[in-house]
């Protein structure tokens, strides 16, 4: 499995929170989608689907690649949305620990009207651990968001969730999962390097246990 961004968005660039909502393209949006699909043709990889979140920064940057790199089968899956904000939705990003001193600090804490990180984490890990263990032998694209990045790399990478809600995850990061089932035996990063490698909670490529 390659796990990659969406695009990076106007709001993302305000430094305000999106979540659910959605947002028109930020400055120099193509120029990430492009690098990453370079980056990936010179790897050699050939994708037999493609996933997306059902956001629309989501949907369209996969519709982008699919096109790219030729992938004929696109699914949309609720399951990897971003974390949902609730009523912070929109909110300047700096604003918030005020309002809650346990953001990204509790994965527990549920935003009004919205969902937690560790709900959050729960949906997007059972999704991805039953695409995995259905295509068996097929090499699959993800297109999610930094929120679900983060808690999908805690989980498969055995590591804990409430100290890695701040990592960061460039619009460029390209993270390569191999999985036995539903069991996760490696990951590297062939993009920019995540916040999990630069601040050395992890070093690449990583094995993670060995095949059955």
């Amino acid at each position: 499995m390659i796990l990659t961004r969406h695009y990076k968005t106007r709001t993302n660039q305000e430094g305000r929170i999106l979540g659910w909502g959605d947002s028109p393209p930020g400055d120099d949006w193509r120029s990430d989608i492009d690098y990453i699909d370079a980056r990936l043709r010179a790897q050699g990889i050939r994708f037999d689907v493609a996933f997306s979140s059902d956001l629309e920064r989501s949907r369209r940057t996969t519709m982008i690649h699919a096109e790219n790199l030729g992938i004929e089968v696109v699914e949309n899956a609720p399951e990897l949305n971003e974390v949902h904000y609730g009523d912070l939705q929109k909110k300047e990003k700096s604003s918030v620990a005020e309002l809650y001193p346990q953001h990204k600090l509790n994965p527990d804490l549920v935003y009004p009207r919205g969902e937690s990180f560790r709900q959050m984490q729960q949906r997007s890990v059972a999704y991805v651990s039953s695409v995995a263990a259905a295509r068996p032998g097929q090499t699959i694209l993800v297109v999610s968001h930094a929120g679900v990045i983060r808690g999908i790399v805690s989980h498969f990478l055995g590591l804990e969730y409430a100290e890695n809600l701040k990592r960061r995850i460039p619009f460029r990061y390209i993270g390569d999962f191999l999985f036995d089932g539903e069991k996760c035996l490696g990951y590297d990063e062939l993009g920019i390097p995540s916040g999990f490698v630069c601040d050395r909670v992890i070093e690449i490529p990583l094995n993670t246990g060995a095949a059955p």
